[in-house]
């Protein structure tokens, strides 16, 4: 990459997410209220057309190949408050008040469990 477009990339105020080799860049949502990581995903240039557009969070589903509307079945949406990109733009960071649980097994958040030295161990207060 050159050093003006590395630049324009790192400072400048254009979106021009770099996306990897499957065309997906990763997006963390957390609870704009509480600052709970609630999941980490995938999104590719649909998801992320679809989400600025609506105001609710969409993703790319790598096990179904298809564009997610997170909580269309389920009713567990998530509003975007704030969407900021990282400073090389691989990366989304979404504050989101979430309409229920984030994780398929009806959790908060998909990070439930706590890696200790004898394994997993949930978390009390997830």
């Amino acid at each position: 990459m050159s050093d003006a477009r590395e630049t324009s990339l790192e400072s400048g105020l254009g979106l021009n997410p770099r996306w990897d080799a499957h065309g997906l860049i990763t997006a963390v949502a957390t609870d704009v209220a509480s600052g709970e990581v609630l999941m980490v995903a995938h999104m590719n240039a649909d998801a992320l057309a679809a989400t600025l557009a609506t105001g609710e969070a969409h993703y790319w589903s790598r096990s179904r190949q298809e564009l997610w509307h997170k909580g269309a079945t389920s009713g567990s949406t998530q509003r975007v408050i704030e969407m900021r990109i990282d400073c090389d733009q691989d990366a989304v960071w979404m504050k989101v008040e979430p309409a229920g649980p984030a994780c398929h097994t009806g959790e908060r958040s998909c990070f439930y469990r706590v890696v200790g030295a004898n394994g997993l161990v949930r978390d009390s207060g997830a």
